[in-house]
C-alpha cells in the first residue's frame, strides 16, 4: 500500500525523532523541512531564529519550503516527512500532530545537537526561543495561507509526547494506521 505520513507539531515535540522512527519501522524514506530550513540558515549565515524572522518579511523563504514539500507529495510515495505544514501541502497524507508541554519541549531543544541550532544557557532561554518561534510561524502561516496550524481538527491523530518515549509515540501512530487498515 502506498502512503505518505506527515508529522506536525510545535518545536521540541519530537517531530524529527518520531518521523525517523516511523520511517525505519515502516521502511519508508524520511524527509525533514526543519533540516531543509537549517541548511537554508547555514547557507545564509544566519541562525534558525533569524531565518524565521527574515521569513516574516521575505515570502520567498517559505515559498521555497512549500514548493519542496508540494513536489515531494506529487512525485514520491512511501515516505514520512516532519513538517509543521506538511498536512496542508500534502493533503493526501496520513496527518499526525505531536504536542507536548512547553517545559519538556524546551528541555529537549536545549539538549538537541543538530547543526545550525543555537545552544541555550538555560531552559528559560530555550523556552523563550520556542515561544518566539511559535509566534513567528503562527503569524506567517496566517498571513500567507490564512491557516491556523494549531487547529487539531486538521489531523488524523494527535499524540501528547510529554511523558512517553519516541517508540511509544511511534507505536501509537502505527496502531492508528492498523486500526484504519492503512498499515
Amino acid at each position: 500500500m502506498l502512503m505518505i505520513i506527515t508529522i506536525s507539531g510545535m518545536p521540541g515535540s519530537g517531530k524529527t525523532s518520531v518521523a525517523k522512527y516511523l520511517a525505519k519501522k515502516l521502511k519508508f524514506k524520511h524527509y525533514s523541512v526543519g533540516d531543509f530550513m537549517r541548511e537554508m540558515a547555514i547557507d545564509n549565515k544566519v541562525s534558525l531564529k533569524d531565518l524565521s524572522k527574515l521569513a516574516e518579511k521575505k515570502e520567498d523563504i517559505d515559498k521555497a519550503l512549500d514548493e519542496w514539500q508540494i513536489n515531494l507529495g506529487r512525485t514520491k510515495d512511501n515516505f514520512v516527512i516532519d513538517s509543521r505544514l506538511g498536512f496542508y501541502f500534502i493533503p493526501n497524507s496520513f496527518k499526525v500532530r505531536l504536542d507536548g508541554d512547553v517545559e519538556e519541549r524546551a528541555r529537549r531543544i536545549s539538549q538537541d545537537k543538530r547543526q545550525g541550532e543555537k545552544k541555550y544557557d538555560s531552559l528559560e532561554q530555550a523556552k523563550e526561543y520556542i515561544l518566539s518561534r511559535q509566534k513567528s510561524e503562527k503569524k506567517r502561516y496566517k498571513k500567507y495561507y490564512n491557516l491556523d496550524y494549531e487547529n487539531k481538527n486538521n489531523f488524523d491523530i494527535v499524540v501528547d509526547t510529554t511523558n512517553i518515549s519516541i517508540s511509544e509515540v511511534g507505536e501509537k501512530i502505527i496502531g492508528e494506521l492498523k486500526k484504519r487498515k492503512l498499515a
